[in-house]
């Protein structure tokens, strides 16, 4: 046995965290950092010089020699550019090892190769970025040595946000400044912020390295394009919370050292529901560093699975036939002086304050549903929602059967007088204690349920960043705390007022609200009946955000500008159409190099084999039969390969981003679909020996 992991002391070892700013700053600096993290505003440059070195300090002292602002573009991932701390020699030719308060503050990286949906040309190359104060910086190790990553915004030379964070970080400051008039109407004057706090739940798969090294698959699109099912896959159930393999236990423990280590807050982990898929999920943090952690997150875990010859699969749908991968986006809201405006209480049909946030809630979620829906559309969930394992592309809010009843008397009475007990759960065995239990049970087929004091949207992609989310939810109940207050200030009589106003959202907007099975048919058209929209791809989604709709409420609150919203559009239908081209030039590249070499050479052995058993005197009917058969499908699979790399080819010489990518998703999937289908037969008929890539069981069975 080894030394016992003390998880206190390494908790948050490579962070620069407040308690060693405390220790390494002066009281007057320290003063001065906590009041710009906690009301904003600027650090004086002098000041910020002071905080540089004990950051450089620490970080050198910690192994460090180079620090990089760490930024996260509209790629979905993060980014970086190293400079070295070193300084130029002094008169004795000794190097010097500085880190200035400017350096800090603002970087300059290119803007002009990222992801901008024209907002930065080749030739404006000029991008800044921006220390954000709020979230703490850290030492990551890698091949490159110790790196100090400071987390920063960045933003064009025009001030275009270029990255995720920016927005998000907009949307805080709306959602606070909004939802702190509210909570002023009801009396409370102490306090001075609202935050928005997230948990995302990480989902993934691991596949052995060997294995996934001979999927080209797997390396280029993230997901298998070809796949015959296995004999077994999670029919029998027997893999959600089962007992962890060594080996992926294994990973997981230096998984969590590593996130410890970071400061992330890793607390649960266990087997999912598909064959070689796990989950991770965090403490919740504000939405900012939560944002940060979880791209930490999704780095570590391929890190880590790397030292043990392993990879890890993000993408929400790795393998057909078995459930894929989402992120469950845990959100709520909660003044600084401790009070949830999600806590519903003990008697939520009493408490006046969380029934308005709650209205406003289902308000917002109602006129901004294709918006909601949108900020989780990604190319890989296109292949998960509405497929019977995460929820449908319908945005609905489940509020479970004691506050959908507390919702109904308001409606129909414009009271709410009684209130639905959990009771007592009895569990018939001496030995066992009975409990009180809740009084709603849980519904997981919805996209937006309500979980006792929070709301969890479960639409979100395992790959993608949750900041576009937060950033969405944030904005649209920002406008509708917002509206609210405006209404509720100038009320004569303020308890009458909020009465009405709760019973008014809730009747106007009621309609968002389903606590039924949202994977059943029924539902589908349920909703259209209600007329919610039902938007079923990436590409049908992008539009929604340059509504003038969406442009009025982005605006209104400095979140997003109208340019900012079109340059998006226009990388959502790029991102699509590069993906999908991605992967149909890997099916073209494995089905012509790989698949159907391996079948015709397959067909050559059983032509030989039925002209030996001929010639010994048989029939050779059954070797007929599979020649046959075999023979058919590689045809089939030839002249599906020849309309791919066609249809492949029409779409790539679209020039119009928007056709193009509509393009891609009628023409060229369907191409891809059709040639995926042959082929997955074959696998079932040829030798094993000769079939030339890895199976489904092999990659899902074998770690």
């Amino acid at each position: 046995m080894g030394e016992a992991l003390n998880v206190e002391k390494i908790f948050g070892e490579k962070v620069f965290t407040v308690a060693k700013m405390k220790e390494r700053l002066t009281k007057k600096v320290f003063q001065e950092v906590m009041r710009v993290m906690d009301q904003g505003g600027e650090l004086s440059m002098t000041t910020a010089d002071v905080v540089a070195k004990a950051m450089k300090d620490w970080a050198v002292e910690n192994g460090a020699t180079h620090y990089t602002h760490w930024f996260q573009p509209l790629t979905g991932i993060t980014a970086e550019k190293h400079d070295s701390f070193i300084s130029h020699p002094d008169g004795d030719g000794k190097m010097l090892m500085e880190f200035s308060g400017k350096e800090l503050i603002k970087g300059e990286p290119d803007a002009s190769s990222f992801p901008s949906g024209g907002l930065r040309a080749t030739f404006e190359a000029r991008g800044y970025t921006a220390w954000d104060i709020t979230s703490p910086a850290f030492l990551k190790e890698s091949g490159c040595g110790t790196i100090l990553c400071i987390p920063t915004a960045f933003c064009s030379y025009t001030g275009e946000a270029l990255d995720k964070k920016t927005p998000l970080l907009r949307s805080m400051e709306a959602l606070s400044q909004q939802a702190l008039r509210i909570v002023k109407l009801f009396g409370n004057d102490k306090a001075t912020k609202v935050t928005a706090s997230v948990g995302p739940e990480q989902e993934y798969f691991l596949v052995d390295k060997d294995l996934y090294m001979q999927r080209k698959d797997l390396m280029f699109a993230g997901r298998t394009l070809f796949g015959a099912p296995a004999p077994k896959g999670q029919e029998m159930e027997d893999h959600y919370f089962g007992v962890i393999k060594e080996r992926v236990g294994a990973y997981m423990k230096d998984l969590n050292e590593e996130l410890w280590k970071l400061g992330v807050t890793a607390k649960t982990q266990h087997n999912e529901v598909a064959p070689a898929q796990h989950e991770l999920a965090p403490i919740y943090e504000t939405a900012n560093i939560a944002v940060d952690h979880n791209q930490l997150v999704m780095e570590a875990m391929k890190k880590v699975a790397y030292k043990h010859d392993l990879r890890c699969l993000l993408h929400e749908k790795p393998y057909a036939g078995v459930n894929g991968s989402g992120k469950h986006n845990n959100w709520s809201i909660t003044t600084d002086d401790g009070v949830n405006l999600l806590d519903p209480g003990d008697t939520p049909n009493k408490n006046i304050q969380f029934l308005l946030v709650l209205a406003c809630i289902m308000k917002a979620v109602d006129i901004h549903a294709d918006l909601l829906r949108q900020s989780a559309a990604d190319v890989g969930n296109d292949h998960r929602l509405g497929a019977n394992e995460a929820p449908p592309a319908i945005i609905s809010i489940f509020l479970g059967d004691q506050l959908e009843d507390v919702v109904r008397q308001l409606v129909e009475t414009g009271d709410a007088k009684r209130v639905l007990e959990g009771g007592k759960l009895e569990t018939g065995v001496s030995t066992l204690p009975d409990f009180e239990k809740d009084a709603t049970d849980r519904n997981r087929t919805s996209p937006f349920a309500f979980t006792g004091n929070k709301f969890e949207f479960r639409m979100v992609g395992s790959a993608d960043s949750i900041a576009s989310p937060n950033t969405t939810l944030n904005a649209i109940v920002a406008e509708a705390f917002c509206e609210a207050a405006d209404i509720l200030e100038k009320a004569q009589d303020f308890d009458l007022a909020v009465h009405d106003l709760i019973k008014e959202y809730m009747t106007k907007h009621q309609r968002i609200v389903f606590n039924g099975d949202g994977y059943s048919e029924e539902w589908v058209a349920e909703a259209k009946r209600r007329g919610l929209p039902n938007i079923k791809s990436m590409i049908e989604a992008a539009s929604t955000i340059t509504t003038d709709k969406a442009v009025a409420l982005f605006e209104k609150f400095g979140i997003f500008t109208r340019v900012e919203l079109e340059s998006r559009e226009e990388i959502i239908y790029e991102t699509y159409a590069k993906t999908i081209n991605i992967e149909a030039l890997t099916m073209i590249d494995m089905a012509s190099k790989d698949i159907l070499p391996a079948v015709a050479a397959y067909t050559g052995e059983l032509a030989n084999t039925v002209i030996a058993v001929k010639e010994a005197g048989a029939g050779a009917v059954a070797q007929m039969e599979v020649l046959s058969e075999v023979d058919t499908l590689l045809t089939e699979a030839k002249q599906a390969l020849s309309k791919l790399i066609a249809e492949e080819g029409k779409a790539a010489a679209i020039t119009d981003v928007k056709k193009q990518a509509f393009y891609y998703k009628e023409s060229v999937k369907t191409a891809m679909e059709a040639l995926r289908a042959p082929v997955d037969k074959l696998e079932m008929l040829v030798d094993s020996n000769i079939w030339p890539i890895p199976t489904y069981g092999e990659l899902m069975f074998e770690v």
